[in-house]
């Protein structure tokens, strides 16, 4: 069957389907990007913490041991 311009159905069928995929891979790639973006924010420390509180976030996080943290925040002091 033949519409007023000539073209076949199918041919625009196809076309549609061709857009359509290439708009779903467009969408998965956008969404893999927007993860991956907001995993790394997510492991980036606090850009507002200052370095005192990164080192007692290590100290409570076990990172590093008491006498490793006193002579840290003692350089840091200095």
């Amino acid at each position: 069957m033949m519409d007023e311009w000539g073209l076949g159905y199918n041919r625009v069928g196809a076309a549609g389907g061709m857009f359509m995929m290439g708009l779903f891979w467009v969408l998965v790639i956008v969404g893999i990007v927007l993860i991956v973006m907001y995993l790394s924010k997510n492991n980036r420390p606090d850009n507002n913490a200052s370095v005192l509180d990164i080192l007692k976030a290590r100290y409570a996080k076990g990172e590093i041991d008491k006498p490793e943290f006193d002579q840290k925040r003692k350089d840091l002091k200095d």
